[in-house]
């Protein structure tokens, strides 16, 4: 079976648009091309993002099966559930979330704007739970799925992130297809990509998209980087050879993957997942104040710190060009206005 014979809705506007980031390259040190692919504006639904992606795929599951209600999980924050709500009032199907308390964070406001905000204007069926941070199955959502049921309703469970689910993986098996079409489109090769990883289904999707290429044609080697962003690593790199394991044998790779496939990257984690560090913060900036382009402190500030220190440590070589997968996840930011440099301690002026 290959990538093509799966059942796909279409959530996107077609192919997410990749750019230059000249400014942001000159930053530091001229010597690294980067670009940036945007799942950040890939949709009208909700502000996109990565898992409208992943969804595709998971829905033309969930309407071939008959289901009227999606269910799913994630964090007070989560972009995730902020999206599959979105999904589903598109569709006309019900939505439970279950939202739960992986983030410590002081900010008195934070469980009412961002994310969760967009959710509830958009009438998701929002289920709070105070349980902490983990990439696993949770007892919470088994329970919301029980209660579709209960109430004669035919529930699709969608775990965190559109992950750990037997079509997680195809969203980004077909972005790393529609990258290279766009390479040939640009006349360009992109040696190394860079992305943000924690429930992992983005970064093995496209590991298995990319292992379908014939490596002799390629003009040099080709790495895709996740880095890490969930400081349980361990897990982490589990989900991720998991998924990028099935997702390769879904869609026809034929050969078994290489460890030299899956690089998880740490050192950009933060102190823990969802909590923002100073390398973080000071990536958000460089990207805002070079580019215009915004990023949050969960995922992508983290991510964009990645390929940052990469550069600088030359880890990412001279002469490299790199794409910098935007997986989307600004609506957060309002959400973390207290945190230095990203609301009024960010250095305000006074006229």
């Amino acid at each position: 079976m290959t990538l093509a014979d799966h059942p796909r809705h279409p959530l996107l506007f077609g192919p997410s648009p990749v750019h230059p980031l000249p400014r942001l390259s000159e930053a530091l040190g001229g010597e690294v091309e980067i670009w940036a692919k945007r799942e950040d504006c890939n949709s009208g639904i909700a502000f996109g993002g990565n898992k409208v992606r992943k969804l595709e795929y998971l829905v033309a599951d969930a309407l071939a099966q008959g289901c009227d209600t999606l269910v799913s999980i994630g964090g007070i924050q989560s972009n995730h559930t902020r999206q599959v709500t979105g999904v589903a009032r598109h569709l006309g199907l019900g939505c439970v979330t279950v939202q739960e308390g992986w983030v410590d964070w002081p900010d008195m406001n934070y469980d009412t704007v961002g994310n969760i905000q967009l959710t509830r204007i958009m009438g998701g069926d929002i289920r709070i739970d105070p349980a902490g941070f983990d990439i696993g199955i949770r007892d919470s959502w088994k329970a919301a799925l029980t209660s579709v049921e209960e109430a004669g309703g035919t529930p699709y469970a969608i775990p965190a992130g559109a992950s750990d689910h037997p079509l997680g993986g195809l969203g980004f098996a077909n972005w790393a297809v529609e990258l290279a079409e766009q390479e040939a489109q640009h006349e360009v090769f992109f040696d190394h990509i860079i992305v943000c990883t924690v429930t992992g289904s983005s970064h093995a999707g496209m590991i298995a998209g990319f292992a379908l290429e014939d490596v002799d044609s390629l003009p040099r080697p080709r790495r895709v980087i996740g880095v890490d962003a969930s400081a349980t690593l361990d897990k982490t790199v589990d989900q991720v050879t998991r998924i990028a394991t099935q997702t390769a044998e879904r869609i026809g790779v034929a050969r078994p993957l290489r460890d030299d496939e899956i690089t998880v990257v740490v050192g950009y984690e933060g102190p823990a997942y969802g909590v923002p560090d100073a390398q973080t913060i000071e990536a958000i900036h460089l990207a805002a104040r070079t580019e215009g382009m915004l990023t949050d402190p969960v995922y992508e500030g983290k991510s964009l710190a990645g390929l940052i220190g990469m550069i600088r440590s030359g880890e990412i070589a001279p002469g490299s060009r790199v794409m910098y997968c935007h997986l989307g996840g600004q609506a957060a930011l309002p959400a973390y206005a207290g945190a230095p440099g990203l609301g009024r301690l960010g250095g305000d002026v006074e006229a």
